[in-house]
Parts: structure tokens; sequence; C-alpha cells
């Protein structure tokens, strides 16, 4: 009688011990599911935070159920997605450094004509995020309160149109300024009237040239009202009476 339940005892036990490895087998399979489920939509944390789970399971023994989902759907991306915007992002800083790269090469060629013809008390270069601006000074182009380009500078403006021959070809903003001084004359109203004509006519001189295609330039006129230097020297209001051209950046779609 004492053999036979001894050995009821030891079946028992044997039965019992099947569970240990079942559980583990499930355990691994639900992890499993997981993680070919969280493939297809989890970024770099969202996997970092799934890894630590996975770490603290097999490392530890926690059950798997005492975590959250660490998946947000709401904020998942996809692996294709992520590449994708991975492989847009340096084309975008590459075309920016070209084109500022571009601007730069296209400044050195006009300030070699400025030097090359001594006409730095003329014209002025300068770069930055907004594009290349070309600055044209008071003594050049016009006569006081006249908005017609002088007969003597006509040589002056069309070789600069011919600098402004760009491939592929870029948006080109021409901009009339003056100084404080009200216009003393029947031709204009006001300064800002003479400022607009003044980019209007010289834009016309630089569209003499064939080469240019006209629906990329564009006029302004900004009066007294953008100055660079104070209007209470004689100096300053020499300054501000300029002419302006400013070479814009590409943008998406220019081309």
């Amino acid at each position: 009688m004492s053999r036979r339940r001894k050995k009821e005892d030891h079946e028992e036990h044997i039965d019992e011990s099947w569970l240990i490895p079942y559980a583990d087998l499930l355990t691994l399979l639900l992890a499993l599911f997981i993680v070919l489920y969280s493939m297809s939509s989890i970024d770099a944390k969202k996997f970092q935070a799934l890894s630590e789970v996975f770490n603290e399971v097999f490392t530890k023994g926690t059950g798997m159920m005492e975590y959250p989902n660490p998946i947000n759907q709401d904020n998942a991306v996809t692996f294709e997605e992520e590449e994708e915007d991975q492989n847009n992002e340096p084309d975008q800083e590459y075309d920016q450094v070209a084109d500022m790269q571009e601007l730069k090469s296209l400044q050195e060629k006009i300030d070699s004509y400025i030097t090359n013809n001594d006409l730095d008390d003329m014209l002025e270069t300068t770069l930055s995020e907004e594009g290349l601006l070309l600055l044209i000074r008071d003594n050049v182009l016009f006569s006081s309160g006249s908005d017609r380009v002088r007969q003597e500078d006509l040589v002056i403006a069309n070789e600069i149109s011919q600098l402004l021959e760009i491939n592929p070809p870029r948006n080109i903003i021409i901009s009339g300024h003056t100084d404080n001084v009200p216009i003393g004359n029947a031709n204009f109203e006001s300064n800002w009237e003479l400022s607009v004509m003044r980019a209007v006519n010289f834009m016309k001189i630089l569209l003499g040239n064939e080469s240019l295609d006209p629906k990329w330039f564009s006029a302004k006129g900004f009066g007294e009202h953008n100055p660079i230097a104070p209007n209470d020297t004689e100096q300053g209001k020499a300054q501000n009476r300029r002419v302006e051209i400013l070479i814009l950046p590409r943008k998406q779609g220019d081309i």
C-alpha cells in the first residue's frame, strides 16, 4: 500500500513538470508575434523601448503581460516612411549648398567685372540667405529727379544684363530707392513713384538683351522707405539713392 502511494505521488510530480516548458514556449511565441507586428510600424525610440522590455523578460523572468504595449499607433512611423525621409533630407541639404555655391560663383564673376573695369565706387555685391545683391550707386544710371537711364551709362547697363545670363535662369528683382528729400518736379508726385519708374526703366534696358526671359524679372519701388544709411548727411543720402538687383535662390519648381 505504501509503495503504491509513493508511485502515485511520483507520477503526479511528473505530470506537473510539462507546464514550465509549455509556459516558456507560449512566452516565446507571444514575443515573436509582437516583434513581427511591431517591425512594420515602429521607429528607433519605440524599438529601443521594446528591446528593453524583452531584455527584462528574458533576463529577469518577468511576465510579458505586466508591460504595456510600447508602441503608440498614433505616432507610429513605418520603416519605409522613415527611410524615405532620411533619403530626402541629404538631397535637400545638398541642393541648398550647391545653390549657394552657384550664387557664390556668380558673385565672383560680377566682382571680377567690377575690378577689371574700375567700378568699385559704382557697383557692389553682397551674398546672403536672401540671395545675391548687386547694388548700383547714385552716381550711375540716373540724373537727379529723372527716371531715364543716362546715355553714357547704357554701356554699363548692357554689360550688367550680360552678367545676368544664368543657366538655368533665376528670379531677379530690380528695386529703386531714393533719399528722403521731397521730389521737386512735375513728373512725379512722390519719391515712391520716382523709385518705381527708375526700377522699371532700368529693367527694360536689361531685357533688351534677348538672352534674358522677362518672366523671371520683376520691379519694385521703395522710395525713401528702405534706407541703408541715415538721411541726415549728404553722404548718407547718396548711399540711399540707389538701384538694387537681387538674384534670388532657387526654389523647387523654378526650373
